[in-house]
């Protein structure tokens, strides 16, 4: 019996729907930066660990203004906690999305890859004899692997996890 983790129908207007409401979140997020790998390689990290201190020392300064030269933009920095502390829980709930997204993406193909092998070994044990074999051979190519030599490739692979 084939196993069935989701079923999903999504109508044109559910994926229309979808596509605005990303578009209205990226034009709504249009400030967001895309940094290059050797920019995050390179960059001072607040950490879960370091959030504190940087709270703290940010507060510290602003109850000593006469530490604080011209040139420390503390204004700034208080602004981009600002903006961080107003950013991280859509971040979240973004996330949370596209890992569910993900999940049923990998729930979807993994439907289709449970069926697509419950009919390859249909095809193997039935299809004999019915002019399939041509088509059983082809579809055998999904577990080839490299390197074989001639003699081998006539042959058919057989995956062992397939049987039911």
């Amino acid at each position: 019996m084939s196993q069935n983790l989701v079923s999903l129908q999504l109508s044109n207007e559910q994926l229309a729907q979808a596509e605005q409401g990303l578009a209205a979140i990226e034009q709504a997020l249009s400030g967001l930066v895309s940094l290059s790998v050797a920019d995050r390689r390179h960059r001072t990290k607040m950490g879960e660990k370091s959030e504190a201190f940087c709270r703290q020392a940010l507060s510290v300064l602003e109850q000593n203004p006469q530490v604080v030269p011209p040139s420390l933009d503390l204004a700034g920095a208080r602004a981009d906690l600002l903006a961080l502390d107003q950013l991280g829980p859509l971040l979240d709930r973004l996330q949370r999305l596209a890992e569910r997204g993900r999940d049923t993406e990998m729930a979807l193909g993994s439907d289709v890859m449970d069926v697509a092998l419950e009919g390859y070994s249909l095809l193997k044990v039935s299809g004999r004899g019915q002019g399939l074999d041509g088509l059983r051979k082809e579809l055998s190519a999904r577990w080839a692997r490299g390197g074989r030599t001639a003699a081998e490739a006539g042959k058919e692979a057989a995956p062992a996890s397939v049987g039911t």
